[in-house]
C-alpha cells in the first residue's frame, strides 16, 4: 500500500445486453463514437479507441500522478494489438491539490477513496456500456481500489479481475497507524510494525491516510455476500514485506468462494514481477 510503481491493469469487455424498456439507456455502438470527452478527461488511454477489448489498469501508489509509462509496456509484453488500454485517475491525481496544501482527516481520506471506486465504477459501466468486454488488473493500492469496487458494485460489473500483491483484511496495527499519516512494514511479511517517526512531507502522510482508508475494511465480510468470485485471480507473496502476506484465514475466504489464488515466496516487488506474465495468462488469457 505504499508507494509502488503501477503496472498495467488489463480488461477485456464482455456482451452487455440491456433491457429495452423505455425509460433505460440503449447501449452504445462502438460503430458509432469512440471515447466521449466526459471519460477521456478520467483516463489515459492508448491503442485502438474502437476497440471491443478493453485493457483497464487501476494504478497503484497511492499517488499524485496518473501513471502512463506502464500502460504503453503492456501493448509491447503482450499481445494486445488490438486492444485499448486504460489507466483511470484516482481522486488524488485527478486533483493533487486534494491532499498538497494541508493534513486531511481520515474522513476526508475516506471520501476520496470513495470518489476513486465512483470514477472506476464510471469508466468500467461506460465500456460496458458500448457492449465492450472489460478485464480490471489491481495491484498494491490498486488492488485495494478493484476490491472495494466489487464490493461497492457487484462482481458482474467487470469480466475479470486480476488483484495483486493486495489484502482482503489489513492488520489494525497498520491501517490506524495509517489513518494517523504513519506508515508501516510486515517483517517476513508476518509481524507488522510501525515506523516510529510521521513522515514530515504532508502529502506522504495524506497518501498513508488513503491507504488506510481502504485499509480499514473488512473485505472478507464485505465479500462474503457473494456466492461466487470466480471471476478473480488474486496473486500474494508469503513473504509480502509492504501489505503483508495473506493470512490462511483469506486465502482460505478465495478459494470457498472459487477465486483462483497463486501464492509465491517472495516480497512485494518480487510477487509482482514473478507472477506479472502468469497472473494476465490465467486471468484473461492474455499471451
Amino acid at each position: 500500500m505504499l508507494k509502488k510503481t503501477s503496472l498495467i491493469l488489463v480488461s477485456i469487455l464482455t456482451l452487455l445486453n440491456l433491457s429495452c424498456a423505455d425509460d433505460e439507456e440503449e447501449n452504445i455502438s462502438t460503430n458509432d463514437l469512440g471515447i466521449s470527452q466526459e471519460i477521456k478527461d478520467l483516463i489515459y488511454f492508448t491503442g485502438d479507441e474502437m476497440s471491443d477489448t478493453v485493457l483497464i489498469n487501476v494504478q497503484s501508489g497511492p499517488d499524485t500522478e496518473l501513471a502512463t509509462v506502464d500502460i504503453d509496456l503492456a501493448i509491447q509484453n503482450f499481445n494486445t494489438v488490438n486492444f485499448l488500454t486504460v489507466n483511470v485517475h484516482q481522486a488524488q491525481t485527478r486533483d493533487p491539490g486534494l491532499i498538497s496544501n494541508r493534513d486531511i482527516t481520515f474522513d476526508e481520506a475516506i471520501a476520496f477513496d470513495l470518489e476513486t471506486v465512483e470514477i472506476l465504477s464510471q469508466v468500467i459501466t461506460y465500456f460496458k456500456k458500448q457492449n465492450r468486454t472489460v478485464y480490471v488488473f489491481g495491484q498494491s493500492f490498486g488492488a485495494f481500489v478493484t476490491q472495494d469496487l466489487i464490493a461497492r458494485n457487484g462482481i458482474d460489473i467487470a469480466d475479470g479481475y486480476l488483484i495483486m500483491i493486495g489484502r482482503l483484511d489489513m492488520n489494525d496495527v497498520i491501517w490506524q497507524g495509517l489513518s494517523e499519516g504513519r506508515y508501516g512494514f510486515f517483517e517476513n511479511g508476518i509481524n507488522p510494525i510501525l515506523e516510529n517517526e510521521i513522515p514530515a512531507n504532508v502529502i506522504e502522510r495524506n497518501l498513508a491516510k488513503l491507504a488506510a482508508g481502504f485499509g480499514k475494511n473488512r473485505y472478507t465480510q464485505l465479500l462474503n455476500s457473494f456466492e461466487d468470485l470466480s471471476k478473480i485471480t488474486y496473486v500474494y507473496g508469503k513473504t509480502d514485506e509492504v501489505v503483508g502476506s495473506l493470512t490462511a484465514t483469506e486465502d482460505q475466504f478465495l478459494v470457498s468462494k472459487n477465486a483462483k489464488v497463486l501464492a509465491g515466496n517472495g516480497g512485494h516487488d518480487q510477487t509482482l514481477s514473478q507472477f506479472f506474465f502468469i497472473g494476465f495468462q490465467e486471468a484473461f488469457g492474455i499471451e
